[in-house]
């Protein structure tokens, strides 16, 4: 896991952001989601070092990265500065251009960035719709499957409170929810998501960030509504997940990137981490 990688941390936007890379060749950049951490690409990370630079970033409020005080508008967690973070780190790096792959709340950065800046040079969705998308979308049965981002918008300290009460079975629960089986996260996995997610910051920053989603993610992507995704576009989604049940999300997508494609994987949420092969070879083709 992580073999020939190197962890570090930088200072960008006033904060650290924790990261592992390795590898040579082109840049490519992966983002997780919620509830985890760059960890979550250590089934592919190696083989993906063996064609690229290989970055593995914690997003801003999760994993071993800052968790920086946020405000009344949640801007902070906003993904236009969560956005900023990663693209930032790129240029600290040295890479002007690079791929982009992100999951769930990486994906959701992934999107900010590939409207924001030139520097994308394909970008890769995984298991999302756009933000917006959902709400508007919003259905009974999203509201089941998607309940926590209901719940997590609430005033704090209300969702902070529960969560923070019972910590690891949430965590596991939603883990095990969203996944297509219960072995798909290996004890040493498990026992690191664990370790970062009980932390109160952590519990709170996540929050946050879905507090910005329901916010001022919104407003940015209002105003931005005539800004496609220029680049190239690859939606992956799990066939056995919510994505297929409720929407086409390539006709979705359609609707925010001048050209996307995109396929279901037999699985369900985790995608890099349920079926880690496919996810790779999808990686590799789309990127090359």
């Amino acid at each position: 896991m992580f073999e020939n990688f190197k962890l570090q941390k930088s200072i960008i936007n006033g904060i650290k952001i924790n990261y592992r890379v390795g590898g040579q060749g082109p840049a490519l950049l992966l983002l997780h989601g919620y509830p985890q951490t760059h960890i979550m690409w250590r089934k592919i990370a190696d083989e993906l070092s063996k064609y690229y630079t290989v970055v593995c970033s914690d997003l801003r409020g999760y994993g071993d990265s800052d968790k920086p005080a946020s405000n009344k508008n949640h801007l902070p967690y906003s993904k236009v500065k969560m956005g900023s973070d990663q693209h930032k780190l790129m240029q600290k790096l040295g890479f002007k251009k690079y791929f982009l792959v992100g999951h769930d709340r990486g994906g959701r950065v992934a999107h900010r960035m590939a409207i924001d800046y030139n520097s994308v040079i394909k970008v890769i969705f995984l298991d999302i719709i756009p933000t917006n998308s959902v709400f508007e979308l919003t259905s009974q049965e999203l509201a089941r499957k998607y309940y926590h981002w209901f719940f997590l918008i609430q005033k704090h300290p209300l969702p902070e409170t529960l969560i923070e009460a019972k910590s690891e079975f949430y965590l596991k629960t939603k883990l095990q929810m969203w996944g297509n089986t219960a072995s798909f996260i290996e004890p040493k996995a498990m026992k690191d998501y664990l370790r970062c997610f009980k932390k109160k910051a952590t519990i709170h920053a996540s929050c946050e960030d879905y507090r910005a989603a329901a916010s001022i993610d919104i407003i940015h992507h209002n105003r931005d509504k005539k800004k496609k995704i220029k680049c190239p576009a690859l939606v992956l989604w799990g066939k056995n997940g919510t994505l297929d049940k409720l929407y086409e999300p390539v006709k979705v997508w359609k609707k925010w990137a001048t050209e996307v494609t995109g396929y279901s994987l037999k699985c369900g949420h985790f995608l890099p981490e349920e079926k880690p092969k496919e996810t790779f070879n999808a990686i590799l083709n789309f990127c090359r």
